[in-house]
C-alpha cells in the first residue's frame, strides 16, 4: 500500500469536527503522519494520553477499513459507542452478536472491487481470537476487504515479559506476513524496555518508528498510607468524595466481596467485581459503574483494562500490586479527562513476602528472577522517602525533577536529621556480616535479637541499634539504598551490600541526612477541597498539566456543573450510552467555568466538534444561558482565549 501525504489543515479539521479538539496533544500528529505514510509504529503513551485518536483519525483520512484488535468486549462497545456519537461509522465483531447481526456488519465492509459507500465502516473492532482463530477472519479480509490499517490496542499483552500476557496475542505475528504493505500501529501505556523490544519482535516489525510520550500524569497525586486500621481511613476518604466515581483494587476475590459488603453497610454505593462472578453479574455491574448508577467498584485486576470511563476521580489499592507496570496502568484509570485525581495505596511491609510465591514461574528461573525483581521495585516504591513520581518516571526510563509537589512525600513537611551515626552502625553491620544477609537479618542484628546466629552475637556491632524500632531501621535502610549508600543484590533473597559512598560514611568523610518524622506526625499539605483545578497543555512540551485556578482566574460554578451533569445523564439515557461518552467532566468543567452564551462561544469549548455541536449544542447552551440569567453572570469566554495565548 502506498502511503499518502498528510495535509495538516485537513487533519486538524477532522480532529475538530469529529473529536472537538483544536490541536493535537503530545506527538499524536507525528504518529498519525507516520501511519498515513504507510509505516509501522510502536507507540507508548500514558493512559488518558489520547492513544485512540492515533488510529481513529488516520482511519477517517484513509481509503478503506481500519481493523482494531482489542482484548475485551467492554472496550469494543465503549469505543464504538463513542465513535457513533462523533459521527464515525464503526462496529465490533464478537460473541455478543447474533449470526444475522454479524452478517449485516460484513455487508458494510468496504470491498476491494467496488466504490466506497456512505454506510461503509471506517473502523472494525475485533479480538485476536476472532481475527486469527479457527475461522481465520484474516483470510476473509485479505480476499474481500480493502484494509488500510491494523491497530493493536493493549499491545503489551503480546509479551510474556509484560504484566498482562495473553497467549492469543501471539497470533498477531501473522499480520505483517499476510498484509506486508498495510501499516500496523501497536499501542500500550505500560512497557519497559524489555517488553517494548519483545512487542516489536513478536509483531515482526522491521521498518518502523517508535514513539514514546512522557509517562507523567501530572493531574494524578500519589499517596502511600499504612494499611493498619485502613478501613476507617477509607470510609472517611469516601465520605469526602461521595459524588465521585472510583475503583478500589483488592488482591483476592474474597477480599473484594468482603470490602464491598462492609462499604454497603456504611451506606456507600459499592459493588464487587471479579472473574469468579457470573458473566451476567459482571456485565451488569460494569455497565452500572460506567453509567454512574453505582459510584464504587471493588475489584480484582480482572476489572479495568480498556475501561475508558473518563471521570474516575480516584483509584485505591488495598494491597500492593505485583509490579510497577500494573500499578501505573491501574492508577492511570483515574483522571483520564485530565482533571485532578488521586491514587492511594494502603501498604504493609508484609506484602513483599505474601506476593513472592506469585512471582515464581515453574521451570523458568530467568522469568522468575525478573518478576521477583519487579516485585521488589514495587516494594521500594512503597517505602520511599523521596519523590514517588520521580521514582515512577525513572523506572520507565524518564528523567524527572526531585520534587513533584503532588505526592505524599512532596506534600509533607518531612524532617531531615543528621543520622550519620545510625548510618555508620548500619553500614558497619553489613560489613561485619560480610554482605551475606538481607535487610531483616541486618535489622535483627542491629537490635540485638536472640534469633541472630550465636557466632554473630559476639560481633562488636550486635545490638548497637536498639534505640530504633524495626520499622525505623527498615525506613533508614531503604532510604540509604535510595541515596546510593547501600545496594541490594539481585535474586529471590536480596542481600545488602556496600557501595563506594558507604566507605566515605564509615570513615566519617560524609554526613548522612535521613527522614526521621513518623507517618502519624507528618504535616499534610494536601490539596484543599476549596481549590478548583483546570487543565492546560504546555506549549513547549505538549504535556497536559492540572493547575489550581486561583486569584483572578475564574472558577467553575459548582451548581451549574451539577445541572450540566443532570442534562448529560438525560441525554445519555436517551442515547443508551454512558454519560462520559456524551461529554467528559473536563468539557462540563469548561462550560461551568467560561460560561459560553452564544453558538460561536460554545464552539470554543473542548469536546464540541461540528458533530456534537449540531446534536447537543443548543441544549447545553440553553442551560448555561438560563443559569447566567438567574445569577446575573456574564460570559468569561474571553479568559479562555487569553489563557491560550499565555
Amino acid at each position: 500500500m502506498n502511503g499518502i501525504v498528510a495535509n495538516t489543515d485537513r487533519l486538524e479539521q477532522l480532529l475538530k469536527d469529529h473529536f472537538g479538539f483544536t490541536s493535537f496533544r503530545h506527538n499524536q500528529q507525528a504518529i498519525i503522519e507516520n501511519v498515513l505514510a504507510g509505516k509501522d509504529s510502536m507507540v507508548l503513551m500514558p493512559t488518558g494520553g489520547g492513544k485512540s485518536i492515533c488510529y481513529q483519525l488516520p482511519a477517517l483520512a484513509m481509503d478503506g477499513l481500519a481493523i482494531v484488535v482489542s482484548p475485551l468486549i467492554a472496550l469494543m462497545k465503549d469505543q464504538v459507542d463513542a465513535l457513533h456519537l462523533n459521527g464515525i461509522e464503526a462496529a465490533f465483531l464478537n460473541s455478543t452478536l447474533s449470526l444475522n447481526e454479524q452478517q449485516l456488519i460484513l455487508q458494510r465492509l468496504p470491498s476491494q472491487h467496488s466504490p466506497a459507500r456512505e454506510d461503509h465502516l471506517k473502523l472494525l473492532y475485533i479480538s485476536p481470537e476472532r481475527l486469527l482463530g479457527e475461522r481465520n477472519f484474516l483470510h476473509y479480509l485479505k480476499e474481500n476487504t480493502r484494509v488500510c490499517l491494523f491497530a493493536i490496542d493493549e499491545a503489551h499483552c503480546i509479551s510474556s515479559w509484560g504484566h498482562d500476557f495473553r497467549p492469543e496475542y501471539l497470533l498477531l505475528g501473522e499480520l505483517k506476513k499476510q498484509f506486508p504493505s498495510v501499516p500496523v500501529v501497536a499501542l500500550t501505556a505500560t512497557a519497559d524496555k524489555r517488553t517494548k523490544e519483545d512487542i516489536i519482535d513478536k509483531l515482526g516489525f522491521s521498518h518502523y518508528t517508535s514513539f514514546e510520550n512522557s509517562f507523567n500524569r501530572p493531574n494524578i497525586s500519589y499517596y502511600i498510607k499504612p494499611r493498619k486500621h485502613y478501613f476507617e481511613q477509607l470510609c472517611a476518604y469516601l465520605k469526602t468524595h461521595d459524588k465521585d466515581a472510583g475503583i478500589i483494587y483488592c488482591l483476592s476475590r474474597a477480599n473484594t466481596e468482603d470490602l464491598a459488603a462492609k462499604l454497603q453497610a456504611r451506606g456507600f454505593q459499592a459493588e464487587a467485581y471479579h472473574a469468579g462472578l457470573e458473566k451476567r453479574v459482571r456485565d451488569q455491574r460494569q455497565e452500572q459503574f460506567l453509567r454512574d448508577e453505582i459510584r464504587i467498584i471493588v475489584a480484582t485486576i480482572a476489572f479495568g483494562m480498556g475501561i475508558n470511563k473518563s471521570n474516575v476521580r480516584y483509584v485505591i489499592h488495598t494491597d500492593m500490586p505485583k509490579n510497577l507496570e500494573g500499578y501505573y496502568q491501574e492508577t492511570g484509570r483515574a483522571g483520564r479527562d485530565g482533571l485532578a485525581s488521586e491514587a492511594i495505596l494502603y501498604y504493609s511491609a508484609a506484602d513483599l513476602f505474601k506476593l513472592r510465591n506469585f512471582a515464581k514461574v515453574e521451570d523458568n528461573e530467568e522469568q522468575s528472577a525478573i518478576l521477583l525483581q519487579k516485585l521488589r521495585k514495587m516494594a521500594d516504591y512503597c517505602e520511599l522517602r523521596t519523590c514517588r513520581r520521580k521514582f515512577l518516571l525513572n523506572y520507565f526510563g524518564e528523567a524527572a525533577g526531585n520534587e513533584c509537589g503532588s505526592c505524599d512525600v512532596c506534600l509533607t513537611d518531612a524532617v531531615k536529621t543528621d543520622m550519620t551515626i545510625a548510618a555508620q552502625k548500619a553500614l558497619s553491620a553489613v560489613s561485619r556480616l560480610q554482605e551475606r544477609f538481607g535487610m531483616n537479618y541486618v535489622i535483627d542484628f542491629l537490635r540485638g535479637s536472640s534469633t541472630v546466629k550465636p557466632f554473630h552475637q559476639s560481633l562488636k556491632t550486635w545490638g548497637a541499634g536498639k534505640e530504633f524500632s524495626k520499622d525505623q531501621w527498615r525506613s533508614f535502610l531503604r532510604e540509604l539504598i535510595h541515596l546510593g549508600h547501600l545496594q541490594q543484590s539481585e535474586g529471590e533473597y536480596p542481600l545488602l551490600q556496600l557501595t563506594e559512598s558507604s566507605w566515605q560514611i564509615l570513615r566519617g568523610a560524609q554526613t548522612v541526612l535521613l527522614t526521621t518524622i513518623s507517618e502519624e506526625k507528618k504535616v499534610s499539605k494536601e490539596r484543599g477541597a476549596g481549590i478548583s483545578y483546570t487543565t492546560v497543555i504546555d506549549e513547549e512540551t505538549g504535556v497536559t498539566v492540572s493547575i489550581p485556578m486561583e486569584g483572578d482566574a475564574p472558577q467553575p460554578e459548582n451548581d451549574l456543573f451539577e445541572e450540566l451533569k443532570l442534562l448529560r445523564k438525560k441525554i445519555a439515557v436517551k442515547e443508551n450510552v454512558p454519560p462520559y461518552i456524551v461529554f467528559s467532566d473536563a468539557t462540563l468543567t469548561e462550560l461551568a467555568t467560561y460560561l459560553p452564551i452564544t453558538s460561536s462561544d460554545i464552539a470554543k469549548i473542548s469536546g464540541f466538534g461540528a458533530i456534537k455541536l449540531a446534536k447537543y449544542g443548543e441544549a447545553f447552551l440553553d442551560a448555561v444561558q438560563n443559569y447566567c440569567i438567574r445569577h446575573q453572570l456574564k460570559t468569561r469566554i474571553e479568559w479562555k482565549a487569553e489563557k491560550r495565548k499565555r
